[in-house]
């Protein structure tokens, strides 16, 4: 349990600095003062990437094995486009571009770009807060 909730903190860490670092034409989110919005979106951002994405990348293994693993780039954007679908149908207020409701040139860069700046973070975050065992 204790795990699950210091997912959902750096998966709303990483949003929060994934929208402040891209211009609102790519990636906006109005939260506002309501902060549990912005841990609305990182539960379903912590639970899309926990049950559907394993299914996606399992599903994709032979296009990521062509690729050299560069379709993972196209699965992230993939699943911060379903979380902004989720978001835009319980009127959360994250948007990636345009979508929802439409996919334009920006939707497309903003998911790569943000997937990509979420995914760093969240890595480092989860280094940071990993504990170490000595050996």
């Amino acid at each position: 349990m204790v795990e699950l909730i210091v997912r959902i903190l750096i998966n709303a860490a990483a949003l929060y600095v994934a929208v402040k670092l891209l211009p609102s034409n790519l990636l906006s989110f109005d939260f506002g003062n309501d902060w549990w919005k912005l841990l609305a979106v990182a539960l379903l951002f912590a639970l899309v990437n926990s049950y559907i994405k394993p299914i996606v990348k399992a599903l994709s293994m032979p296009i990521g094995v062509m690729t050299m693993g560069l379709v993972a780039f196209v699965i992230n954007a993939a699943m911060l486009l379903l979380v902004a679908l989720a978001s835009g149908q319980l009127k959360l207020g994250f948007k990636v571009g345009d979508f929802p409701p439409s996919i334009t040139s920006d939707t497309i860069v903003g998911a790569i770009v943000g997937a990509l700046i979420i995914s760093v973070v969240s890595t480092v975050a989860s280094i940071a807060l990993t504990p170490r065992k000595l050996v």
